[in-house]
Parts: structure tokens; C-alpha cells; sequence
């Protein structure tokens, strides 16, 4: 581990306005942020946007951390609601996860970042701060939410420290355990996101591209814990936003965390995932999302029953522009919204109950019902219709002229 060193020059100037904004998690990189912060002359206010994946104890823990490192004020804001509203309805409308595979499971940044900005409204400061580092996605997310809603500067300690030192986790440790502050043994080996969404690990032998440990784990089940017994689990859609779950009438953010716990105890929505991250590396992580995976497989099966052929052609090609906008940032770009726009469109047919089923692992859709689902009277695939033989010989005909003149015409050439 890195030795902490003396206290060094500060970078920044004393503020006129001493106040400063943290988002503020109770993780090692924010924890080290305050007091680092405060040894620079600010005082330091902390927020905690709660998007959900973690309990009463967590939120109590996090609230002692921020008065135990220094904090001038901490205050911790529901953000269920609005993960729900600005990113599940639109993502899960979407249906495409990064590279088809990751399902955008640190998407609160956003959120957390207008939960910040509210907050340094209210004790009067234009100065935010975050603990992202320079080598990931995140401090893209970060400062360009806070470049497009308002004049403000940005402060980030750890990129401040990565000018010095390459391996800034064990330097953190240091430098707080040299100032009496301890550090949680699971923020030693891996850095963990976790909210409604899902739950994010990295670093140690993930990092390495090596097997996981077994520590690598958070809400998921391994399959030796997996009920006997399997899960059967209806959701209702209005619109294509997710209403029901077996009946019962819920928020869409209270709905999210109850498929969270059901579906985790089966192992599903569980990954390992490399990508190509916002600033050119590539990022390697083990990924939860229970609940979102269900959803998501419950949308595409009601959907792909209810739209035209030609809107389940399309639709592909702007939920993947949709996706990259989100990941790489731009959650208020234009576009994003104007593809939104179109999204929200494709989904007023979207009405009905989907069945979903595991015995664990994976989930499938086993039953839909829609009182718009795409069927014709007179004809069911592969079993009966109501054409006769000749339309079908002529559509294949006609269907099929310009491949079929290829081959004549290169047939005839080559004799």
C-alpha cells in the first residue's frame, strides 16, 4: 500500500466563498474527498442522492461517514421517482443495453448530479465537487450534466491526486488511515456501485481479466442458493411503462426494487461485461440488474407482439443512439431528447400482461396477453391462412424479382 505523504501545496486558491457541494456516497472516493477538500479551506456540504440499493442501515451508515470525515451539513434525497421517470421508462422503452449487453446501471449520475445542484442552490454555492477519477466514464457523465444545466466549477480531488500517483485507490487508504479515518475492507479490493438499478464491481482480479472471486458479488444468488421451487411473476404495461406486478397497482420505482429481490434470489440479470468506455479503454465488470432484466424481457415480449413489423425493424436503430448518448454523457443533449420523443411514440399500443418465469439463471416470457396484439383473423403462421396457393406463388414471385434476376442473369453470363 502507498504511503500517505505530507500534506502538499494546495492547488486551488482559498475560496472567497468557502462552501462546496459533494455528491457525496460514503465510498472510499468520496470519503476521501472531504477531508482533502477541507484541508484546502473549503467547508464541505455532502448530499447523498438516494437511487435506491441500499437499506436503512447503509443510509444511516453513509449519514455518520459524511460527520465523521467533516462535513459542514449532509442531507440525503429520495431519487426513486426520478430514476424511474428519466431513465428505467425511457431505457426499458428503448430495450438495448451497451454493445447488447450492459444495461447502464450507473445511469444515476444524472440524477445525482441535479440532486447536487438543487442542494448547492440552497446553501448558496456555485462550487461542486465529485469524487470520479480521470480514468473512467463517470467524470464525463458528471461534468458534462453540470456544464448543461448552469455556470459552475467543478472541482475533482482524485483526478487532482492521479497527476502524482498512477495507483490512486491505495493512496486514498493511505492518506485517510494516516489521518485516523478507517476504510471499509470491501472498498479495499473492489470498487462498488450500487443503486435501483443494479449493482456494479470492479478492480482486483476483475480488472485483470481474470476469474472473479468470490467476493465479487452483491445481490445475485449463486446457483447453489437457488429455491427449488420456480418464479412465476406477472407485470402489466400501460403504454409500455411497467403499472402491475401481479396484479397490484405500484410505483414504478417501489415496482423495480420488488423484482430486484425476487428475481436476484433466482441469480438472474447476473454478467461479466467488456466494453468500450467514453474515453477510449477498455472496462471490464461484473454487472447485477435483476429487476431491469426482467422488465426488459417482459417489455420485448409484449412489444415485439404489438408493433408493426417495420416499427420492430426500426425501433433498434434509435434505442442504440439513444443508449450511446446515455452512456457516454450526454443525457441532455437535443437528440437524446428527440429520440425520446419517437420512443414514447412507438408506445401507445404497449397495453397488456406479460407472464415471466425462471427457474433461475435466465427468465422467459411464457404468456402475453394484449388486446393489440398483431394477429389475423384468417391465418395463424405456419399452421392455416386465408390466401390461396396462387397469391402465395405470386408474392414469393414478386417478392423475390430482383435476387432472382441476379441469379439468371450471372447464370447466363458464366455459359
Amino acid at each position: 500500500m502507498a504511503s500517505a505523504p505530507s500534506i502538499p501545496d494546495s492547488p486551488f486558491p482559498i475560496p472567497d466563498s468557502k462552501d462546496i457541494l459533494l455528491a457525496f456516497s460514503g465510498g472510499l472516493d468520496t470519503s476521501f474527498c472531504i477531508p482533502w477538500l477541507k484541508e484546502r479551506g473549503y467547508d464541505v456540504h455532502t448530499v447523498f442522492a438516494d437511487t435506491g440499493g441500499v437499506d436503512d442501515a447503509e443510509r444511516q451508515y453513509i449519514e455518520q461517514r459524511a460527520a465523521e470525515l467533516g462535513a459542514s451539513s449532509h442531507v440525503t434525497v429520495d431519487g426513486g421517482p426520478a430514476i424511474w421517470s428519466n431513465f428505467v421508462k425511457p431505457f426499458v422503452w428503448a430495450g438495448e443495453g451497451y454493445q447488447g449487453q450492459y444495461p447502464l446501471l450507473v445511469s444515476d449520475r444524472y440524477l445525482i448530479v441535479e440532486a447536487a445542484l438543487k442542494r448547492a442552490a440552497e446553501i448558496g454555492t456555485r462550487t461542486i465537487a465529485h469524487g470520479c477519477t480521470g480514468m473512467g466514464n463517470d467524470q464525463v457523465r458528471f461534468d458534462l450534466t453540470v456544464k448543461a444545466l448552469g455556470d459552475y466549477e467543478i472541482i475533482a480531488p482524485i483526478r487532482e491526486i492521479q497527476k502524482e500517483h498512477a495507483q490512486v485507490r491505495p493512496y486514498e487508504q493511505a492518506w485517510l488511515e494516516a489521518r485516523g479515518f478507517s476504510v471499509r475492507s470491501k472498498q479495499k479490493a473492489y470498487t462498488i456501485n450500487e443503486n435501483l438499478l443494479g449493482l456494479t464491481m470492479s478492480g482486483g482480479e476483475i480488472d485483470r481479466w481474470q476469474e472473479p472471486g468470490e467476493g465479487a458479488r452483491g445481490w445475485c444468488a449463486p446457483r447453489a442458493e437457488w429455491p427449488n421451487s420456480k418464479l412465476v411473476v406477472t407485470i402489466g404495461f400501460e403504454q409500455g411503462e411497467a403499472r402491475t406486478l401481479n396484479g397490484e397497482a405500484l410505483s414504478g420505482h417501489v415496482l423495480l426494487a420488488r423484482l430486484n429481490t425476487l428475481f436476484a434470489a433466482y441469480g438472474v440479470g447476473r454478467g461479466i461485461y467488456t466494453g468500450d468506455t467514453t474515453i477510449g479503454l477498455k472496462g471490464r465488470i461484473v454487472f447485477e440488474a435483476p429487476g431491469l432484466t426482467a422488465l426488459l424481457v417482459a417489455h420485448r415480449a409484449l412489444e415485439e407482439a404489438v408493433l408493426s413489423k417495420a416499427q420492430n425493424r426500426f425501433k433498434p436503430l434509435v434505442a442504440r443512439q439513444w443508449v450511446e448518448l446515455v452512456y457516454e454523457g450526454f443525457f441532455h443533449d437535443p437528440l437524446k431528447r428527440d429520440l425520446e420523443a419517437f420512443l414514447a411514440a412507438s408506445q401507445s399500443q404497449v397495453n397488456g400482461e406479460v407472464t415471466l418465469e425462471t427457474q433461475g439463471g435466465s427468465v422467459h416470457a411464457t404468456a402475453v396477453q394484449s388486446a393489440h396484439i398483431l394477429n389475423a383473423k384468417g391465418a395463424t403462421y405456419a399452421q392455416s391462412a386465408d390466401w390461396g396457393v396462387q397469391e402465395a406463388e405470386g408474392f414469393i414471385r414478386l417478392y423475390g424479382m430482383s435476387s432472382t434476376l441476379w441469379a439468371q442473369v450471372n447464370r447466363e453470363q458464366a455459359q
